[in-house]
């Protein structure tokens, strides 16, 4: 499947049409009168992807985000850097909120949870 198909004609953009006499997928420019057929009948295709210990919302810089709170209570289980920034994110499934540690290493950015 490609992302967006362009017009030969006029380079506008081809939206997918119904031939629902022949019942098949055409691309069809709105500004000429250029239809080629479908090689491929998938329109558009979402691919969810996210893993199940982490939130989805992290980000990979979030341990140089001054907003976030910092401790020197644990150790990077990775590097053994003595300061991690952490946030309490809700667990599906669990009672109580669950607590995300993320080493503040610049070489390292480990994360583990509590």
């Amino acid at each position: 499947m490609s992302a967006l198909k362009f017009c030969g004609q006029c380079n506008n953009m081809l939206y997918p049409q119904e031939d629902k006499e022949m019942r098949t997928l055409h691309y069809a420019c709105s500004a000429c009168d250029h239809k080629e057929v479908a090689t491929d009948t998938c329109v558009y295709k979402r691919v969810l992807r996210k893993s199940a210990g982490e939130p989805t919302d992290v980000l990979k810089d979030a341990a140089t985000d001054p907003t976030l709170p910092r401790t020197r209570s644990v150790r990077c289980y990775n590097c053994g850097y003595p300061e991690a920034a952490y946030f309490q994110a809700p667990t599906k499934g669990e009672q109580g909120l669950t607590l995300y540690f993320i080493c503040c290493s610049p070489t390292c950015g480990h994360r583990w949870r509590d």
